[in-house]
């Protein structure tokens, strides 16, 4: 019903606002700057006039509160649970609003990351060093120019933003040091010309740690001191950025390289304390942006991507007839888009795109079906801006088919997913915006739902969601002693349909559609600059989220309308830093509530709620065409043990140095 109405109202959009391309202003040329992902000069979206839910944060903000991982990062924002396995090198994925790890997608400068095995992707493969901004979108978002249809394709978006090159040669070196055997080692070269018609960088990362931090097994009422095993990484991280004026138009290139050997900590009880996983990663792909003028009515962005995979599981065990078991996968994914805007970014702007994915897995496995996956994004998205009202909708078409060896082929799958969002200023002397944002997601079974050993179904359904939110936001630039003022609330209800869980059969499990989820849920985020003195200030940033997560599958089940597993209720961040000449001081404070580790709550099944004090501090010296940042984090200085997954313990306390060198 609401896919209808849905459609209903985007065809009544478009019959209202496409007369205004008739009456549009006057056309800006076109011009490129290297500094920016985007060619276009639109104004950037911020998150106190987003009309859907935007949450960003810069490189000055990941360097004062030294947030070393893109999981780091994620935490401190609002409506987002991490799940955290623990270690360095332990599986870090991300869920917002309680919708799982498969609904967001995950963007590197304006291109997604997929993984069609899994659909998840690792936050831990990406280093924060070469990185100057990670932003969150729910829902349909504000920026349309130019973007690929795929990107409109989840409930929610986590993009991430590699780093300006400046004008000239530039180059540092990290050096950084810590807890647990941990050593990450950074080296970084750039160099534009003076009128940015080329730039070309050069970083690489390499990072290994033992892992092997203490934690207390308990058993009923003794507690016994053990350390974590098989919970090493060592990994490599290397990526060239190329942008460059080519035939009128702006290319940017990459190059990414990820490799590592990671053991896998398992859970640990009384009777298992060694878990014998480990597991080695390598990934390459190569990505190319170019943006061009096709007319002065039309912008045009061309998009190509080749993705490749490999992983190697093995697991030592005796019960295996060679004593082991080892998984090979491979994928391959090759991708292109092709996107059309318009350039002048008056009141009435409009994006096209239409993207195309092939991608294939094969494995060691017997009689494997080495799935291939043809993947069609079209969509059509438009805007309405005038004097204080804004309205941005768009229509999504996905068709994916796979083609498999062993197997019967699921049917192709088919669905238009509309989206709409409106945001209103209603007093003119005031900053104070209004907005609601309502949006249809899609999330097609993965090729380990449909084919992995004999738990694959192939008879799946896709999971479909649908997400509301209505909000406030608020922002002045100055109020008297405070500075840079943004306040945002929303509160949202998302609705999640044949949800894919896996369910015992007769003698196996098997992946089926079972279960339907509510989720409601407020945000509310707040962040200020005092002024203290002439050269002393105060950097305050807090949110806090509630969310009731329900499975409303079957009213005659145990379960029924109980939280969702891993999902707290109430979950916060706060921070402070004072910058100041003598030295900078950063204070975190993350606090998650009562969990349960399945879907039925009980109290044996309850996780009790945590919280993490951290501090960092930094400082930097000029020394005659050099400058050196010098850098100290002591983390969970309260010593705090918890668990994010059951059986998984988090680290304690921790300290990190580092010491960066820029030329």
């Amino acid at each position: 019903m609401f896919q209808k109405n849905a459609i209903f109202l985007y065809t009544l959009c478009v019959s209202l606002f496409v007369p205004g391309i008739a009456v549009a202003q006057e056309l800006d040329s076109l011009s490129y700057h290297l500094d920016d992902v985007v060619a276009i000069g639109k104004k950037s979206v911020s998150e106190e006039t987003s009309s859907t839910p935007f949450q960003n944060v810069d490189r000055s903000e990941i360097d004062r509160l030294g947030l070393r991982e893109l999981s780091d990062v994620v935490k401190r924002m609002s409506g987002v649970d991490v799940c955290d396995y623990g270690g360095v090198g332990g599986l870090k994925t991300v869920s917002v609003r309680g919708m799982g790890a498969k609904h967001t997608a995950v963007s590197y400068d304006g291109v997604v990351v997929s993984d069609a095995r899994s659909g998840m992707v690792d936050l831990g493969r990406f280093s924060m060093e070469n990185v100057s901004a990670v932003s969150l979108t729910i829902g349909q978002g504000d920026e349309i120019s130019l973007r690929t249809a795929r990107d409109y394709s989840l409930a929610s978006m986590l993009s991430v933003k590699s780093n300006t090159i400046p004008v000239g040669y530039s180059s540092y070196v990290k050096m950084q040091g810590g807890s647990f055997g941990f050593a990450d080692l950074v080296a970084y070269g750039g160099y534009s010309n003076d009128d940015r018609t080329f730039a070309a960088s050069l970083c690489g990362n390499y990072l290994r740690s033992d892992g092997a931090y203490p934690f207390a097994l308990v058993n009923g009422g003794i507690a016994t001191k053990e350390k974590r095993s098989d919970s090493d990484v060592e990994s490599v991280m290397l990526e060239g950025n190329v942008k460059a004026s080519l035939f009128d138009g702006l290319l940017s290139a990459k190059l990414h390289y990820y490799g590592s050997e990671r053991g896998l900590p398992g859970a640990v009880n009384l009777y298992n304390k060694e878990n014998r996983e480990r597991i080695w990663d390598r990934n390459l792909f190569a990505q190319a942006v170019y943006d061009f003028a096709l007319s002065e009515a039309a912008d045009m962005r061309v998009v190509a991507k080749y993705d490749h995979s490999y992983s190697r599981y093995k697991e030592i065990n005796k019960n295996y007839a060679a004593g082991e078991r080892v998984d090979v996968n491979r994928q391959n994914e090759f991708y292109l888009s092709l996107a059309m805007a318009n350039p002048h970014h008056g009141k009435f702007n409009y994006s096209v795109a239409v993207d195309v994915a092939y991608a294939l897995l094969e494995n060691n496995f017997e009689n494997s079906n080495s799935p291939r996956r043809f993947s069609s994004y079209t969509v059509f998205a438009m805007q309405y801006s005038f004097q204080r009202v804004s309205l941005t909708t768009s229509l999504l078409a996905t068709y994916i088919n796979d083609d498999v060896s062993f197997a019967a082929s699921p049917v192709p799958y088919r669905r238009l997913s509309p989206a709409l969002a409106f945001s209103v200023q209603p007093f003119k002397n005031s900053s104070l915006r209004l907005r609601a944002s309502v949006k249809d997601s899609y999330r097609v079974p993965t090729f380990a739902d449909l084919y992995y050993l004999r738990h694959g179904n192939t008879a799946l359904k896709p999971e479909r969601a649908t997400q509301y939110n209505m909000g406030l936001t608020w922002g002045e630039s100055y109020c008297g002693f405070l500075r840079d003022v943004v306040v945002t609330v929303d509160a949202y209800c998302n609705n999640v349909r044949d949800k894919i869980v896996a369910l015992p059969t007769m003698y196996i499990w098997r992946m089926m559609n079972f279960g339907k989820a509510h989720i409601y849920g407020v945000d509310v985020n707040v962040s200020a600059r005092v002024g203290l003195s002439k050269r002393v200030a105060l950097l305050a940033d807090a949110n806090y989220s509630w969310q009731r997560a329900m499975d409303v599958t079957d009213s005659s089940a145990k379960n029924y309308r109980d939280q969702l597993p891993y999902t707290p209720e109430h979950s916060g961040n706060l921070s402070f830093t004072v910058e100041n000449p003598v030295l900078n001081v950063s204070y975190m404070l993350s606090v998650v509530g009562e969990r349960y580790m399945l879907p039925q709550n009980t109290e044996y099944n309850r996780m009790a709620g945590y919280y993490e004090h951290s501090f960092s501090l930094y400082k930097e010296f000029v020394l005659g065409f050099a400058k050196l940042r010098l850098q100290s984090e002591l983390l969970n200085v309260a010593d705090k043990k918890y668990e994010i997954i059951r059986y998984y313990p988090m680290p304690g306390f921790q300290w990190r140095v580092s010491a960066r060198l820029s030329f």
